[in-house]
């Protein structure tokens, strides 16, 4: 886990029964460090393939929104405000977006699923409007599922984002304080364990000398 400075160890008696304690602690705290890492590692990686999804989709949103605009203003300069306005009053479909989560990692993501009343017929009349307006009317209702997407990737990046920093923390509290805290603790306790075992043993001698 490379080098670490030297941290102040637990407050314990040095007894070979805390000696046991305190390596089973350390042994679940390598384990637990481990299983986090690895989890960050792949949280990063999925973290990393929805933004490159989040990209995608915006450009092609804005590229899509761009050219629907277009198409407006093009219809807009054929055709007077007042058919215009006319013409689009009316929505053409009916839309229905049920909202429920997915599971990326742990986390619970927002999931849209879009059930539309899809109907080819325009809400007018082909002789009152240009095709241009046409084509717009349909680009802006092919954006629909993708906006919602671009909402769904965007949220969950959010989220893991959050979620990548939180356990980013956990794996530090445990590299960088509870593991060299019990490391150091350990130690201290085999040195102090040592010690009283040389003690003992230069007791014994000095017995056995004035016998």
């Amino acid at each position: 886990m490379g080098a670490r400075r030297t941290m102040a160890r637990l407050n314990v008696n040095p007894t070979r029964m805390e000696l046991k304690k305190l390596k089973a602690r350390l042994t679940t705290a390598v384990r637990g460090h481990k299983l986090l890492k690895d989890k960050s590692d792949e949280m990063v990686r999925r973290f990393t393939v929805l933004l490159r999804e989040d990209k995608r989709l915006r450009d092609e949103v804005e590229d899509d929104l761009a050219a629907a605009l277009k198409q407006f203003a093009l219809a807009g300069a054929l055709t007077p405000p007042y058919v215009q306005a006319a013409a689009f009053c009316m929505p053409a479909t009916a839309v229905r977006a049920d909202c429920g989560t997915e599971s990326i990692m742990g986390i619970d993501a927002p999931k849209i699923t879009l059930n539309e009343s899809a109907s080819s017929a325009l809400p007018y009349a082909f002789s009152e409007i240009t095709s241009e307006a046409d084509g717009s009317v349909r680009m802006v209702a092919a954006l629909l599922p993708k906006l919602l997407r671009l909402a769904e990737v965007e949220k969950a990046v959010r989220l893991l984002s959050y979620e990548i920093e939180r356990n980013k923390r956990r794996v530090n509290a445990l590299e960088y304080v509870m593991i060299p805290q019990l490391e150091e603790t350990i130690k201290y306790i085999r040195n102090k364990l040592d010690e009283n075992e040389r003690a003992a043993i230069v007791r014994l001698m000095k017995v056995d000398s004035l016998q």
